[in-house]
């Protein structure tokens, strides 16, 4: 690769709920910027994380779970998934080795049949199951598609990941630097806080509440005399039960969600931070409009 020409482009990331497409960007960017959770489509609006280095810039797009949806919530998730796969110069399917092949990544696969772009199979979990299912894996997927490469990697461990970084930046045309080098997000704080709420929710929560919460910020501002940030957010489900479980008894659970979403927020922006949580009830949300704009799913985006 000449080392003259600076390369740049849009990478999707697909993959079936829970194959650690979170995680991996995690790894590469180096902060916490797509929520992680072991709960299926927990990554809902498109977020970008973006990796400069002296001779690339790769920006990354986690979609939301491309799944059959069950309501308007998951028609808006699948659209938009569907829509990156176009908009894209290069698109990595990911796949959880442990779980190998299934009825999910046949639904992606066709959607991933008229892509003209590259697109790298990305064998994600390999720490997780013996060397020797590796090899019957790979020779399974490549009947199902022609993909540009597979490559196998542990986005939790590190390994392999480097090499994949390296194999796609050849791929990348050659183009501008679209942003800073600083950059590693396109969305606001304000957003990237209120996932990482809604991430202590599904985490401690774990079974008892299902993925149907959202978290808005009511208000955040810095209080002058310590340069400390208020930050005020509302805890959103579906049912009175819901409320019940995220408040927890005497108010444990909420505190502790608390505890841990704040140390994740003061890391993100390096000040002291007093977070102050509520816990609404609007009642089957997911399928009301006015609703879904309220809580950043803006119709005109899909």
């Amino acid at each position: 690769m000449d080392n003259q020409s600076f390369r740049s482009g849009f990478i999707a990331i697909v993959g079936r709920p829970n194959v650690g497409k979170s995680t991996f960007m995690n790894h590469v960017i180096g902060q916490k910027i797509a929520i992680m959770s072991d709960k299926p489509q927990t990554t809902r609006n498109k977020i970008q994380g973006v990796l400069t280095d002296h001779d690339a810039q790769m920006i990354f797009i986690d979609t939301p779970g491309i799944h059959k949806p069950k309501h308007k919530l998951g028609d808006f998730m699948v659209k938009t998934a569907e829509q990156t796969l176009n908009e894209v110069d290069m698109v990595m399917f990911m796949i959880n080795a442990e779980e190998g092949y299934g009825a999910g990544d046949q639904y992606i696969l066709d959607r991933l049949q008229s892509i003209k772009q590259p697109v790298f199979l990305v064998i994600n979990k390999i720490d997780q199951i013996h060397p020797d299912h590796l090899l019957p894996l790979i020779e399974e997927y490549r009947t199902k598609l022609d993909f540009a490469e597979i490559i196998p990697i542990s986005a939790l461990e590190g390994n392999n990941v480097d090499h994949l970084m390296n194999v796609m930046k050849t791929y990348l045309p050659e183009g501008p630097q679209y942003y800073p080098e600083d950059q590693i997000t396109d969305h606001p704080e304000r957003f990237i806080i209120s996932e990482l709420i809604r991430e202590k929710v599904l985490q401690l929560t774990r079974e008892e509440v299902p993925h149907s919460i959202a978290v808005i910020l009511d208000n955040m501002e810095v209080r002058d005399q310590n340069k400390a940030v208020y930050v005020q957010a509302s805890i959103i489900t579906e049912r009175p039960s819901q409320k019940g479980i995220i408040i927890g008894k005497q108010g444990k659970m909420l505190k502790e969600i608390g505890q841990l979403a704040r140390k994740d927020i003061e890391s993100l922006l390096g000040s002291k931070i007093y977070l102050d949580l509520w816990v609404k009830v609007q009642k089957d949300w997911r399928n009301r409009m006015t609703q879904l704009r309220e809580y950043g799913f803006n119709e005109d985006d899909y």
